[in-house]
């Protein structure tokens, strides 16, 4: 254990008798990294020192200037008692500020006097009140939303969450309000599909599930379920997202300059923070549509200090179906279903429980003979303490598990006695994590972010067993284990009105762990499976092998005037997880393994500049960014790679990297009956592999040139609103022989360059619209219907291209263009709340 440097401990004790609060010391973070055996004693020696330093130098800094006093407290919705992410409290006029965070806590510390303050933020009244600061002070917060229309509302004051005040480059926010007013695919409201509007973000087709990010693979996106990653986020097939959205409240996506908090992933996190539930009244809400029902009920367990909320779907296509179905196709299953749920519980005022959980399966099978499933299931319990008026701690602790099983039949028979030929197959992946996170407000100008993050991995590759006249074959790839933990410190610093500064460094430590074998191959020609050359066995928390990356993180804000600003940031991430998948888009069955002897982690650099605007009354506001990224040890696959149920399956992956860079375009409007956003990227993402394509850059197979978005709703009255979304983005790449051999009249593609990803598909677009009327609220009912159009001019998008020999004659071929959706697609939903 390191000692604490003795300039350090001056300081502490100056501050302590100065304001008589306790200060934290990066000593209590250290104390806690004991509890991690494979965190080495330099790690936690070098963190802490850094950490040290950094507080001394600010406590100087404090103990300098005059007299100050704190305000703090929770700022919450006063209808339904929700915590209130990002409302805006200052002082008028004197760039003296904060922000409340995800949690609805706020710390602003002022000298000492008389002061008015004002919380503000859209689509709530303003409360002002002034405060006579003689001592440090607790207030609590309720913003009532504004009766009015949103362009009715005005707002005084700088809201400091607007892109042109906060510190990051390349994040984008977006509320249920605004994604619920989007035209939506059979009526219904889905999280994906609004960040897929969003300048940067991509998907390879109709139908794909996950998302690209700024030209990086879908496996290089952290998604966050109040903090418990989520491994695959899309029901169906890539059509609707795993997030209820009645049970949604906020969305946080970031795409570069990454606080040091977060890491494990190389180009993008999504924060998904769920509702608390409503703490002063039971409301339930839901819906009705083509595809599926839900419904979520809400309430107090004790009025003002405790609530819960518990949200369902499920989707019924095969109970539709089944009228229609005969013969073979009679018992097919096609569903899914989801329930999440939250629990909040106020212990007292500095103490605050949150206990979150979700589960979701996707069924699809025909009969007995052949059936698939997946799923996700997610726990969090967080615990927010507030040890004085400018510490705050929220502990984590999350366990999250995705997991599919695929089974075949092939008796038809009735006969019980007859002996079954089948196969099964199964896999998982399981993370057990805690994440203490501290957060102390020094003062006005300076916040301290820092903890710790540590997770076990579990690994199931795969089991497969098939059977046959009674006797049975298993292959059963051993479990890999892991523990990747980490420290980070990340201090906010304003200089001034126009300058502002954030900076911080993650240490990263990932640990490759038996029980297990480990596998080791021979150097051969590049683009060839590697020969196997032997094996080695580990016990049980053996280390195989160990990686330790410094991760440093800076942004630049500068402010021109109040209304305009440029920024600029550099982001160093490492990432240990990976997505085996020689597919464009991830399916349910992909494997996840981690870093290994074979395998190196993932090390990203991305730099971003962009200018900001924010209009005066927040009427509007507009960027535009520019980004380069790179990024090393990649995976890619040898020709003709065997990617399942294969032990030796990192002798057929070659290591790779890509770069990535473009021009992203937003400007966004909030107020008004007339609202929506317009984004526009363009961008270039490449790889280069040694072993492919001769070694030359060859484009990504999720690249796209052009991708424009344009969001827009017309409110014409309180009652009747419409909607339109449009996309058009350049086809992505893809890869064709250019010439054939034949055999016996029958044709084998071949391709003469070897070259990958050689032709691009057509470009992407497709038009849609929705409108909604709202019936008038009767008592306590509130009711709307939304009637939608998917792909109104029936635009038949090409997924892929595939060849094949005209059945009439053996002697031509025809390509065969796939679209998913190749029609108009109507849908009504019935949304209902009382």
């Amino acid at each position: 254990m390191t000692s604490t440097p003795a300039y350090f401990t001056a300081q502490t004790d100056l501050k302590k008798r100065q304001e008589g609060n306790s200060v934290p010391t990066c000593l209590t973070v250290t104390t806690l990294l004991t509890s991690f055996p494979y965190m080495t004693l330099p790690a936690m020696k070098t963190f802490s020192n850094l950490c040290a330093l950094l507080l001394s130098l600010l406590l100087t800094q404090t103990a300098m200037a005059q007299q100050r006093y704190t305000l703090r407290g929770y700022v919450k919705d006063k209808q339904n008692g929700e915590s209130l992410i990002g409302i805006s409290i200052g002082v008028p006029g004197t760039g003296l500020g904060t922000v409340t965070n995800e949690y609805g806590f706020y710390s602003l510390t002022l000298p000492a006097g008389t002061h008015d303050i004002q919380f503000t933020y859209v689509g709530y009244t303003t409360f002002k009140t002034t405060i006579a600061l003689k001592s440090n002070q607790s207030m609590d917060v309720k913003l009532e939303q504004s009766s009015s229309q949103l362009n009715e509302v005005t707002i005084t004051g700088k809201q400091n969450d607007k892109a042109v005040n906060n510190m990051s480059t390349g994040l984008q926010k977006l509320s249920m309000a605004q994604m619920k007013k989007m035209p939506t695919f059979m009526g219904e409201v889905d999280v994906l599909r609004a960040i897929q509007t969003l300048p940067g973000v991509t998907t390879v087709g109709e139908g794909s599930s996950g998302f690209n990010v700024r030209g990086g693979a879908t496996d290089e996106n952290l998604i966050l379920l109040d903090e418990a990653p989520v491994y695959n986020s899309s029901h169906m097939l890539g059509f609707f997202s795993v997030f209820n959205p009645d049970a949604v409240k906020s969305l946080n996506l970031m795409k570069g300059g990454f606080p040091a908090e977060y890491g494990g992933r190389t180009s993008s996190v999504l924060d998904i923070r769920m509702k608390d539930g409503n703490n002063q009244k039971m409301q339930v809400n839901g819906g009705i549509g083509d595809i599926f029902s839900r419904i979520s009920v809400e309430g107090p367990i004790k009025k003002d200090e405790s609530s819960f909320i518990i949200a369902a779907r499920r989707s019924y296509v095969d109970i539709l179906m089944k009228p229609f179905l005969k013969g073979d196709m009679k018992d097919t299953k096609l569903n899914f279903y989801d329930i999440t749920g939250k629990l909040n519980f106020k212990l007292n005022k500095n103490n605050t429980l949150f206990v979150s959980g979700y589960i979701g399966r996707d069924v699809f099978g025909f009969q007995k003979q052949a059936d698939l499933n997946w799923g996700n299931s997610t726990v969090s319990i967080r615990w927010n303490h507030v040890f004085n008026d400018r510490l705050f701690l929220n502990a984590t602790t999350y366990y999250s598990n995705y997991d599919y099983n695929i089974s075949f039949n092939n008796s038809t028979s009735k006969d019980a006695n007859e002996q079954s030929e089948g196969y099964s197959w199964k896999s998982n992946i399981k993370n057990y994590g805690i994440k203490p996170a501290f957060t102390y407000y020094l003062n006005t100008n300076n916040t301290i972010h820092f903890g710790v993050n540590a997770i076990y991995y579990t690994f199931q590759p795969g089991t497969g067993i098939g059977s046959s006249g009674g006797t049975q074959l298993a292959t059963i790839l051993p479990d890999k284990h892991a523990v990747e933990a980490a420290l980070y410190v990340d201090h906010e610093y304003k200089i001034g009105k126009k300058f502002g500064l954030q900076y911080g460094l993650r240490l990263s430590d990932f640990t490759y762990l038996g029980s297990g074998t480990a596998y080791y191959f021979r150097d051969t020609t590049p683009g060839i499976r590697k020969p196997f050359d032997h094996s080695k066995d580990f016990g049980k928390n053996e280390k195989i092998v160990t990686y330790k990356y410094l991760e440093p993180r800076i942004n630049v804000r500068y402010n021109l005037t109040d209304d305009q600003a440029l920024k600029a940031s550099y982001t160093r991430t490492s990432q240990f997880m990976h997505q085996i998948s020689n597919t464009a888009s991830p399916t349910p069955v992909d494997i996840w393994t981690p870093s290994s002897n074979n395998i190196k982690p993932q090390l990203a650099d991305q730099i971003s500049l962009g200018y900001f605007y924010n209009a005066r009354n927040d009427a509007f506001e507009a960027s535009a960014e520019v980004f380069y990224k790179k990024i090393e040890n990649q995976i890619d696959y040898i020709d003709n790679s065997n990617l399942y149920l294969n032990a030796l399956v990192e002798g057929d992956l070659l290591p790779s990297h890509s770069r990535a860079y473009g021009l992203e375009l937003y400007v966004k409007k909030d107020i008004g009956n007339n609202t929506g956003w317009i984004s526009y990227t363009l961008s270039r993402s490449e790889r280069q592999t040694n072993g492919i394509s001769g070694g030359d850059w060859i484009l990504n197979r999720y690249d796209r040139t052009h991708n424009l978005s344009f969001v827009g709703t017309h409110e014409f009255d309180k009652r009747h609103s419409l909607s339109v979304n449009f996309t058009y983005a350049s086809g992505t790449p893809a890869t064709y022989a250019d010439a054939r051999l034949e055999y016996q009249q029958w044709d084998i593609p071949y391709n003469t360059t070897d070259q990958r990803s050689n032709y691009r598909l057509p470009a992407y677009h497709r038009l849609d619209l929705s409108y909604t009327l709202k019936r008038p609220k009767h008592r306590r009912w509130e009711g709307e219907w939304v009637f939608s159009l998917y792909n109104v001019y029936a635009r038949r998008n090409t997924y892929s291209i595939y060849f094949q020999q005209d059945p009439d004659n053996a002697a031509h071929r025809e390509a065969v263009r796939l679209s998913i959706i190749g029609s108009i697609i109507p849908g009504i939903t019935y949304n209902f709340k009382f």
